[in-house]
């Protein structure tokens, strides 16, 4: 995924982009930056590997070196960011948010017409964020450029770019990732969650919509171009990736949480009658706990997340590794376990190994029975949007290895539509197939309707691609 910050303050702004930048670590594992201009209208810039050690430590000295009134910086899952630029439209750096799923076809369109180049390599890969820059030195002003980026791209893209004068934020065109600016004295911030700036200070101020530009100094915004009407935000922000204190078209995280957890409870009906109700640590906490609430079962945490050590399960490149760390991580209280009947519930189900290991474990520490109630509806089809997972084939997806199972190779769209329907026989087939190949007692996957019912803004608004394939 990823997470950017940015700072316009009438003094010096290196503290608060420090932790403004490090509140957004639960984003991203592989790459931190940040980039300041000094008082001498120098940019400086300093980008780590923070894949083995956290941001704070990565960048102590260097914002003790770092200092001026403009910075941004951000926590990357992929390329080094952010980028130092200079050009026809003047010198600036810039930070992305986003995936450009038709990068190939513009990289060939742009190498065409001659007369440049791309440095920046990522993974053998042109860096993203300077596809983003080529397409805006193809115009003759930066919100020109960004225009351009939001007409020509697929996927998505969200950005902050910062001149001599200010920092551009930039919503991307559907509004799939968040962009909120913050205020305080003398200062205002660009935040993809909004909690990053409430310790520093700052009260929220705007909330940028789909495909929305502005410019921000330290006296305030000014609106370059005004909203679009649609929005489709990506409604898994809300279910795994938000941090709990952030909030998303006035809707928090953790809030949201407890009515998924809520409606979970009010479909199960009493069909199961667990002793106790868990959630996987941390992203499965809070909607066990509106499940409990809702159902008057129990809440116990019958596993502890050692998080001294042990970072974000999906970090590593390899499955195996992530499924050594989702496992070590884990640490089991056992009298909260043996001969207990549990319903456990996890953020989603992606390609089933780590949910299926901690089934194992419950079960040989002790425990009768393991009901398993995903935050989410199953996963068919993968993003298109956001740099969601490192999957590299659907096929990664436990429901389609299901499917294909079932169904055989070439499944039509038609019958991939049955297996997104709770109502259908192809979707009672699919889960109980899940559900056997996982080892859980019973599943029973969030519904769609329930599942956007629990966030509480108008579904249109919504995206739900990788669980209906609907764009």
């Amino acid at each position: 995924m990823g997470g950017f910050f940015g700072v316009a303050s009438k003094n010096d702004c290196s503290l608060d982009l420090f932790f403004g930048v490090d509140y957004h670590s639960h984003l991203g594992t592989r790459r931190g930056g940040i980039a300041i201009l000094d008082k001498n209208g120098k940019f400086l810039r300093s980008i780590h590997n923070i894949q083995n050690s956290p941001f704070r430590t990565k960048f102590e000295k260097d914002i003790d070196e770092m200092h001026g009134n403009l910075g941004i910086g951000c926590i990357s899952d992929f390329e080094p960011q952010p980028l130092l630029v200079h050009s026809h439209l003047g010198s600036y750096a810039i930070t992305t948010v986003g995936i450009v799923t038709n990068k190939k076809e513009l990289e060939d369109e742009i190498l065409a017409d001659g007369h440049t180049h791309f440095l920046e390599m990522s993974g053998g890969e042109t860096n993203q964020t300077e596809l983003i820059v080529a397409l805006i030195n193809q115009k003759d002003s930066i919100p020109e450029g960004i225009k351009y980026v939001q007409e020509k791209i697929k996927g998505s893209m969200s950005m902050l770019i910062m001149t001599d004068k200010g920092i551009y934020a930039a919503r991307d065109k559907l509004g799939r990732t968040p962009i909120q600016i913050g205020k305080k004295e003398g200062a205002y911030c660009a935040s993809f969650e909004n909690f990053a700036y409430v310790n520093l200070g700052y009260t929220d101020h705007h909330e940028l919509g789909p495909a929305e530009i502005v410019f921000m100094t330290s006296d305030g915004i000014e609106i370059i171009q005004q909203p679009g009407k649609e929005m489709k935000i990506c409604t898994f922000l809300w279910i795994y990736y938000g941090y709990p204190t952030a909030s998303y078209e006035g809707v928090n995280v953790e809030s949201m949480r407890y009515n998924c957890g809520k409606y979970l409870a009010m479909r199960d009906k009493g069909s199961v009658t667990p002793d106790a109700v868990a959630g996987v640590p941390d992203s499965g906490t809070a909607h066990a706990v509106g499940y409990a609430n809702e159902s008057g079962i129990p809440f116990t945490r019958p596993f502890i997340k050692y998080t001294p050590t042990w970072p974000r399960s999906f970090m590593p490149t390899s499955q195996d590794q992530r499924n050594l760390i989702a496992h070590m991580k884990l640490i089991p209280v056992q009298p909260l376990i043996k001969d207990k009947k549990l319903l456990l519930i996890d953020d989603s189900i992606v390609r089933g190994t780590q949910l299926r290991e901690t089934t194992d474990f419950l079960y040989q520490s002790g425990a009768k029975e393991v009901h398993i109630r995903p935050a989410c509806p199953p996963l068919v089809f993968g993003c298109k949007y956001l740099n969601f997972s490192r999957s590299n084939s659907e096929m990664d997806l436990i429901t389609r290895r299901v499917i294909k199972q079932l169904e055989g190779d070439n499944v039509s769209d038609e019958t991939l539509q049955k297996y997104c329907d709770p109502d259908t026989q192809e979707y009672a087939n699919m889960l109980e197939e899940i559900r056997k190949q996982l080892h859980f007692t019973s599943l029973r996957f969030h519904r769609l309707d329930d599942m956007l019912d629990s966030v509480g803004i108008d579904h249109c608004k919504m995206c739900t691609y990788c669980w209906n394939g609907k764009e």
